[in-house]
């Protein structure tokens, strides 16, 4: 859902991940030109994907006593 968002608003995208900075960048971006804005919204979709697979990865590694 928010891959497809990055094609559509950008913006709105990156707000989901919670990361407001982004945001704030990629607003800059998507005015001036589309296509780094939509470059940059799919760069910071996929960092916040594997942040939150790796979070969940130490969890699972903590809960089994290694």
């Amino acid at each position: 859902m928010r891959y497809f968002l990055c094609f559509l608003f950008p913006p709105l995208a990156i707000l989901t991940t919670g990361r407001i900075g982004a945001f704030i960048l990629n607003i800059f971006l998507t005015l001036f030109f589309w296509i780094p804005g939509v470059i940059h919204s799919i760069l910071v979709t996929s960092d916040y994907y594997d942040a939150r697979r790796h979070r969940r990865l130490v969890r699972a590694v903590r809960r089994s006593g290694w």
